[in-house]
């Protein structure tokens, strides 16, 4: 796979602020979720990367909605105090994406649940949609963006 890195946007080539962003992704609630919660788990590389600019995550209404549910449920035993320390690890480093109530070419996806990411994923221009997700990893080849497991984007992206 090759780095879709940009530059920044506000930097002149040569300049000090020339600063590399790395691809634009999709990180499905699980991914996210490992990520976060497992500080010693296998993706726990991926929270590194976006806090260095390796990638660049995007979030939706719908995204960060589904994040904040799932914060809460019983078996991660977490506190309100904790939730918001997790959720301060995250969301500073995404980029908000807006995406419209129809987006042409998303795919039909056996799981209700995963839409709002492939929507986002095309609303967001995402290089990448990274996921554990049997239902969304199937339609790799079907979808206009690159669907990958996080550790396939970890070995490709992150050193």
């Amino acid at each position: 796979m090759p780095s879709p890195g940009r530059a920044s946007p506000d930097a002149s080539p040569g300049s000090e602020r020339a600063v590399v962003i790395g691809p634009r992704v999709v990180l499905d609630t699980n991914t996210v979720l490992s990520a976060l919660v497992f500080p010693h788990g296998r993706l726990a590389r991926l929270r590194v990367a976006w806090q260095h600019s390796s990638c660049k995550p995007l979030v939706s209404k719908a995204t960060v909605a589904e994040l904040l549910r799932v914060l809460t449920y019983p078996k991660f035993k977490l506190t309100a105090e904790q939730q918001r320390e997790l959720l301060g690890d995250y969301l500073p480093y995404a980029t908000v994406v807006r995406v419209p109530a129809k987006v042409p070419g998303t795919p039909a996806c056996r799981d209700p649940f995963d839409v709002p990411f492939l929507q986002l994923a095309l609303a967001g221009k995402a290089d990448f949609l990274v996921t554990g997700d049997r239902d969304l990893l199937a339609l790799t080849g079907q979808f206009p963006r690159k669907i990958v497991t996080g550790d396939q984007f970890l070995n490709a992206f992150v050193k």
